[in-house]
């Protein structure tokens, strides 16, 4: 099948699944309130263990599923995670208790790794010389599903209630995974070469350095996430307040929608390691204007600037990856990454709460600028990593 032809395919899927998962986030503590938790400090303690569920359990079967479809294909694992995680949504609109709830979130992480096995999936049909422009535009398919997800999901909350929307969230899962499997063709033969090899971890060592960037690179954008709203309302006084708000959210996801592509098509030309040292060194500098906004269009200023560096860095690191992963392990590769990514997500609010009840909101900043800065630092000396991808390039 002609790669670009996957590619959009799975852009597709992938904006369906991000879309349908986001739909349901905005209403969550209010849903968590009518199966019975109506003390404030037990709906917050709630909502943030029913948040939070699905990321640890993805985080420790990811790699357990790349494994799998090292061994048995990548399609599979997208119809496992989809079809999966569509019933199990679905099913989180009959449930009665919260800690029924919080049971079906966990259980959703361990269906979860959609849109890493899409990732992974593309990265195998496309030329190296494509794979930024590729990967990156693939992307934009789950952000843009993310950014409209939750602007829907409190509208359809409205017009149809809560559970109408989990039954609606599983739909779409299931639309999405309907695609995959009538539209997408995986090469068996491929497949069947692999399952012969067998798999030696250590071959993955090389790829620390990415999963460990990975982790960062979603915990600096994760940090601010859950309090940035509380910062804005500290910067505006005006009217309309909540669409300001969820301005100042969005805004970062806009950006991603630009930089991933440009990014992407960069590290084709110059190589991807050079534009990760790159966006992680512009998404440190994009936290200033936001630690010393004076008013909340400098914020936005910061915001949009993050937005564009941080999401050029997901689609180069999926390319090295690609690059350095061996073959017969390249969707383990992928899996581990993908769990690097939930790690951050776990990590980034827990470091960005800490430290703001600690030292103050605009500290939140700061720190988080010195991590990525210091990751931008190990990444342009370790000369290892570049050998290895010349190695690679040349083999």
């Amino acid at each position: 099948m002609n790669w670009k032809h996957t590619l959009w395919i799975l852009w597709a899927a992938n904006f369906v699944v991000m879309a349908g998962m986001s739909l349901v986030i905005p209403f969550l503590p209010l849903y968590i309130e009518t199966l019975g938790v109506h003390h404030l400090p037990d709906i917050e303690r709630w909502s943030g263990w029913v948040f939070a569920a699905q990321f640890v359990t993805s985080f420790f079967f990811q790699p357990l599923w790349g494994s799998f479809a090292d061994r048995r294909g990548r399609k599979i694992m997208l119809l496992r995670a989809g079809f999966g995680m569509g019933v199990v949504t679905a099913v989180m609109g009959l449930v009665g208790a919260v800690w029924q709830l919080l049971l079906l979130r966990l259980l959703n992480g361990v269906f979860s790794g959609f849109i890493s096995m899409a990732v992974s999936l593309q990265a195998s049909v496309t030329p190296d010389e494509h794979s930024g422009r590729a990967l990156g535009t693939l992307q934009t398919g789950a952000i843009a599903g993310s950014l409209i997800g939750p602007l829907a999901g409190g509208a359809l909350a409205e017009a149809i209630g809560f559970r109408a929307v989990f039954f609606l969230t599983g739909g779409l899962l299931l639309l999405a995974s309907i695609i995959v499997m009538v539209f997408v063709h995986e090469d068996a033969s491929r497949i069947q070469r692999k399952v012969k090899q067998r798999a030696d971890w250590r071959a993955l060592r090389p790829l620390l350095p990415v999963f460990v960037a990975s982790t960062v690179t979603q915990l600096g954008m994760m940090s601010i996430e859950p309090i940035v709203t509380v910062y804005a309302k500290t910067l505006y006084r005006g009217a309309h307040l909540a669409i300001v708000a969820g301005l100042v959210v969005a805004a970062s996801g806009m950006a991603n929608l630009l930089g991933a592509p440009i990014l992407g098509r960069l590290g084709d030309r110059i190589g991807q390691r050079k534009v990760l040292i790159l966006g992680l060194t512009l998404a440190a500098v994009g936290y200033i204007p936001q630690a010393l906004a004076p008013g909340i269009g400098i914020l936005l200023l910061g915001r949009v600037m993050l937005g564009l560096f941080i999401g050029g860095m997901i689609p180069s690191l999926n390319v090295l990856v690609k690059k350095l992963a061996p073959h017969e392990m390249q969707a383990t590769a992928f899996g581990i990454n993908s769990s690097s990514l939930f790690l951050g997500n776990l990590l980034g609010p827990l470091l960005g709460s800490t430290v703001a009840a600690q030292w103050g909101i605009r500290s939140v900043f700061y720190v988080t600028m010195s991590i990525l800065l210091i990751n931008a630092v190990t990444m342009a000396f370790n000369h290892r990593l570049e050998e290895r991808l010349h190695v690679t390039k040349t083999a």
